[in-house]
């Protein structure tokens, strides 16, 4: 039977079938091969790091973890993928999914840790592929313009897509709702992780990003990277970043909780918190430019910190003083897909760099919006002793009051959020926390 995500499956394969032999046609080129890629060994090892396949073979065929496969686009032409699958009695050879995209395909199996030879023509291939493997193949390896292109492809999401992406969110939020009532219940970080995997049904090396969960002053490390195998004897709060894929697109969800031993000025922080997040999504629009979005964040977080007297100045003076990014020094959010941080968020249209601002230099969006991207809101505050120390001297701040806070790390709240022709619609569904 087929479904409704099948349906839209194949008008966004139509698409990227129509799209290709434009941008091929445009660079006189045949046809394009894209290496899945694959994973690579610890130096002196014989264990191998954690692996996602390359973003344009994923646009295409939706495996994230598909390695040593390629995939030949020619215009007019069924697409190939060789499926890196042979004999082995190691390991369980690759599968496709028993979907109604592979019908699409024309699939050859066998074994590809080396390219496979393509036809005579003009041919370029892309993806973790080096000069020398290119040259023997008699293609170009990685043309820019051709990538920028391709990467510009994938910064409007199909219907399908969106679809994806909505139903990953589906699934994280599982994992979150698991996460708090495993802090609540006194559970230790690694706990909470093991109860968020468990929930989502996912394994660690599925994960979108490595997610982050942590409690008490350590919600304040932005990419906090470890899971605490004992829990705290105070339970001040919870910070949650984690996501989910879903045939191969990304979630990124993150949410802030008081524990049971919070202070009573952090609730209403996150709060406000949530507040700005919801204010700032509900201003996305196409035309609408980012940066000045960001800009609009702290100025918004300024007011939250002079409303709860964090701050005693100005809200204007907060931001013009670069408070307000001592307190949260990253960007406001990011382009979304089968990357977590997808690509094109510093270009134009055209390619052309787009750096950020001097001020917010950690931005990864850069541009205007536009219908069909999906991006992250995420606006957050933490209290990070490194950020906070040039400004140690100021009378303007209540520093009893942000020492009160030190134990509790800090607040992000993220929802996904698709722009739509006349605004945008929330994908990360109200009940997440």
């Amino acid at each position: 039977m087929t479904s409704d995500l099948d349906i839209l499956q194949e008008r966004h394969l139509d698409a990227l079938e129509r799209d290709y032999a434009q941008i091929l046609a445009h660079h006189s080129l045949d046809g394009v091969l894209i290496h899945s890629g694959h994973p690579r060994a610890h130096f002196g090892d014989d264990q191998e790091a954690s692996f996602a396949a390359y973003g344009h073979f994923v646009h295409w065929t939706g495996q994230a973890q598909l390695a040593h496969s390629w995939l030949l686009v020619r215009p007019g032409r069924t697409p190939l993928l060789y499926l890196h699958a042979p004999e082995d009695f190691w390991h369980l050879p690759a599968a496709l999914p028993d979907e109604a995209w592979v019908a699409r395909f024309e699939v050859e199996r066998g074994r590809f840790e080396t390219p496979p030879v393509l036809p005579a023509g003009r041919f370029a291939v892309v993806g973790d592929v080096d000069g020398a493997t290119a040259r023997a193949l008699g293609a170009q390896a990685n043309p820019p313009g051709l990538v920028a292109a391709l990467d510009e492809l994938r910064v409007r999401k199909s219907e399908y897509e969106v679809a994806c992406i909505g139903e990953a969110n589906r699934c994280a939020l599982l994992g979150h709702a698991a996460a708090r009532g495993c802090f609540l219940e006194g559970g230790a970080e690694l706990d909470i992780q093991l109860a968020y995997l468990g929930a989502s049904r996912q394994r660690e090396s599925e994960l979108p990003y490595a997610n982050i969960i942590g409690v008490n002053a350590h919600g304040g490390v932005l990419h906090y990277q470890h899971y605490e195998r004992q829990a705290p004897g105070l339970r001040h709060s919870l910070l949650v970043d984690a996501g989910h894929r879903h045939r191969g697109y990304c979630a990124d969800i993150t949410r802030s909780w008081a524990g049971p031993d919070a202070d009573p000025v952090f609730q209403p922080l996150v709060d406000g918190v949530t507040a700005i997040k919801d204010r700032l999504g509900a201003a996305l629009a196409p035309g609408v430019n980012f940066v000045a979005l960001q800009e609009r964040m702290h100025r918004e977080l300024a007011e939250l910190l002079v409303d709860q007297g964090i701050v005693r100045g100005s809200a204007e003076s907060a931001v013009e003083s670069g408070l307000t990014r001592a307190f949260c020094p990253h960007g406001l959010g990011h382009l979304l897909g089968v990357q977590v941080h997808d690509v094109a968020g510093r270009v134009d249209p055209a390619g052309r760099s787009l750096p950020p601002p001097e001020t917010h230099p950690a931005l990864r969006l850069t541009r205007s919006l536009e219908a069909g991207m999906v991006v992250t809101i995420e606006p957050g505050f933490y209290v990070i002793p490194m950020l906070l120390a040039p400004h140690r001297g100021r009378a303007d701040v209540d520093w009893g009051l942000v020492e009160r806070l030190a134990g509790h790390g800090g607040i992000r709240i993220e929802d996904n959020l698709v722009a739509t022709a006349d605004g945008a619609r929330n994908l990360t569904p109200s009940d997440a926390g």
